[in-house]
């Protein structure tokens, strides 16, 4: 238990450092924001509260703007996040068999992080690339076109070996 504490510590320190570097003011909240999620993974009330104090702003001002833009997120999420398109080029395709599979496979809800927390899976409306439909991204760059169900198995398995 000691290790959680001491590691939450370790975080908040990294956060505060960094809002020191850049001489941080209210103009900078959503720079604070996006580092803040880099280092914790998600926005959570205490987070959030932190950044108020330290930019001596209302907390309902940072939760307007973390409600406000998609990029934030006040839920945790899963290191290696997942991405299916259910798009109508998509769905048509069966990305709703590949999605369901995905959710099998690691034994998960929608958009909830895996228990080790190393995955999540979402659903999202485009990724831009429907001639490849139907259509996953894995992070922020592996894109992986004209999906069936059976692969599924074949990519989860490669990102648990990069965690190893």
């Amino acid at each position: 238990m000691q290790d959680v504490c001491t590691t939450g510590e370790r975080l908040f320190k990294e956060l505060d450092e960094y809002i020191k570097s850049i001489n941080a003011t209210p103009d900078k909240l959503i720079s604070v924001l996006q580092k803040a999620q880099e280092i914790f993974g998600y926005l959570s009330p205490q987070v959030q509260q932190y950044i108020a104090d330290a930019l001596n702003i209302p907390v309902s001002q940072v939760y307007g703007v973390v409600t406000f833009y998609n990029f934030f997120s006040t839920t945790p999420k899963g290191k290696v996040q997942i991405k299916v398109c259910l798009g109508t080029a998509c769905y048509v395709k069966g990305a709703d068999r590949v999605f369901e599979r995905f959710l099998e496979e690691l034994g998960v809800e929608p958009e909830k992080p895996t228990k080790d927390g190393q995955f999540s899976v979402h659903a999202v409306r485009c990724l831009g690339a429907c001639s490849m439909a139907p259509v996953v991204l894995v992070g922020e760059k592996d894109f992986y076109g004209r999906m069936k169900p059976d692969m599924v198995p074949r990519i989860i398995a490669k990102y648990r070996e990069v965690k190893s």
